[in-house]
């Protein structure tokens, strides 16, 4: 039986939840410019190895946020899968929702939510196509399982039931079976978002918290300050 809803309250049979009470007391360690690293990459790949230490469930998931051409946005959550200086990268299905918002407006957000380290990162930037050597790479590194689904979903379009996405994997795998090196899909690639803004946000007491962030310029980057 579904909980009654009472006065912005939900009635389970061992709590009620009522959302404007519900907080967390930050109490993270003081997180000032004189603890950034030398690069936003460094940095990233800093907090990354301490989610990573921490336990962190999927320490590598990050929130994508697109817009279509009509500026209605959209959010998934993707795992990252390369990170250097170049910028943030994923892999996905080319015909899917994300990718039609990318290839229509070539700009896209992320966000590492790191909520047991009371930590987020955002990254916002310009999105670029991986090129096919470093795709081959990666594809080669995935589960033979993860490369059927690839080829056996037509991500993000309607499809008739389950059942029919099981028939399209049970076909994906017959045509595959003697094949020991499955080749990567011809819509399938990842996609690059290369920074212009990294920002670096810690909770602190009394929603005090620390934003610091990496702008690109002319002249390189620069380290902001952002008020919380």
């Amino acid at each position: 039986m579904m909980p009654e809803i009472k006065d912005g309250a939900v009635d389970g049979d061992d709590a009620v939840v009522r959302l404007p009470g519900m907080r967390v007391a930050y109490e993270g360690a003081a997180f000032d410019e004189s603890a950034l690293a030398e690069t936003w990459t460094a940095q990233l790949q800093d907090w990354l190895n301490q989610a990573v230490s921490a336990g962190v469930a999927e320490p590598n998931a990050m929130v994508l946020a697109t817009a279509d051409p009509e500026g209605r946005p959209s959010s998934r959550t993707v795992l990252c899968k390369g990170l250097d200086e170049r910028g943030v990268v994923f892999y996905t299905n080319y015909t899917s929702t994300k990718s039609h918002d990318l290839t229509a407006t070539r700009y896209a957000s992320i966000t590492f939510p790191w909520y047991a380290l009371q930590r987020q990162v955002h990254v916002r930037g310009e999105v670029e196509k991986v090129n096919v050597a470093e795709t081959a790479e990666y594809w080669a590194s995935r589960p033979r399982g993860s490369q059927l689904g690839a080829w056996a979903s037509p991500q993000s379009r309607v499809v008739d039931g389950r059942r029919a996405l099981e028939t399209a994997l049970h076909g994906i795998e017959r045509r595959f079976a003697d094949v020991e090196n499955i080749p990567f899909p011809p819509h399938w690639g990842g996609w690059r978002i290369r920074p212009d803004v990294v920002e670096f946000w810690q909770g602190r007491e009394d929603r005090m918290h620390d934003r610091l962030r990496y702008v690109r310029t002319d002249d390189g980057w620069q380290i902001e300050r952002v008020a919380p």
